[in-house]
């Protein structure tokens, strides 16, 4: 199956009748900002887009009064996933991916959390040293033993500590700095999040929860 908007946006047509309110308006919101993210020219913008296009399929409507536990939201998001791809091709994309970009990504410091905790004095040297080894041996040995979810989990957590950098301002627009992984994370998020929606498609039964904001 093509997995390119306008061919997910198609398929969702065929579909959406048949399917509950609450998946629809899910599917309709991640396929507009995929949409966006493919007509974007510049890089930046494109990792927001696709990023948003994510939390849209993964998000649910939780109490907005309190602080959203939102990393565990979409670690339960990518586990529920990866169950429900019987086709293994979620683990068949991560692994052809992953000596070219996704390993390259995994081993970036600039994207590990405990690092910018050690720049920032919250943590010493020799422990986010730790912790990477460890957290990127994990990583390696989930993806070899196709514990996908694992493996997932550890990649969009490192895409996420991305996806603050940029979102509250830590980091300057076109910045030379961090091209290089901001690059492999557009890459990345533009093979995985179609086919993410693609499994929310084919899953309209499943409890999703209800998407934050519904049009009121």
């Amino acid at each position: 199956m093509d997995l390119r908007f306008e061919a997910l946006k198609e398929r969702h047509r065929e579909i959406r009748d048949d399917s509950p309110p609450g998946i629809r308006l899910r599917i309709h919101r991640a396929l507009s900002w995929l949409h966006a993210a493919e007509k974007s020219e510049d890089t930046d913008t494109t990792f927001l887009l696709l990023w948003i296009s994510f939390n849209a399929a993964y998000a649910r409507d939780l109490d907005l009064d309190e602080a959203s536990p939102e990393r565990s939201l979409f670690h339960r998001f990518l586990s529920r996933v990866c169950e429900l791809d019987t086709e293994n091709r979620i683990h068949r994309l991560a692994w052809e991916n992953y000596a070219n970009r996704i390993r390259v990504f995994v081993d970036n410091r600039y994207v590990f959390g405990p690092f910018w905790s050690f720049q920032q004095g919250r943590l010493p040297e020799s422990e986010w040293e730790r912790l990477f080894a460890v957290n990127k041996r994990i990583a390696h040995q989930a993806l070899a033993e196709k514990e996908t979810s694992v493996f997932l989990t550890i990649l969009f957590d490192r895409l996420y500590t991305l996806r603050n950098q940029l979102m509250h301002g830590g980091a300057t627009w076109n910045s030379k700095i961090n091209r290089e992984q901001l690059g492999t994370a557009v890459r990345i998020l533009h093979d995985f999040v179609p086919e993410l929606i693609r499994i929310l498609m084919e899953n309209p039964e499943e409890d999703w929860g209800e998407p934050q904001y519904p049009p009121v």
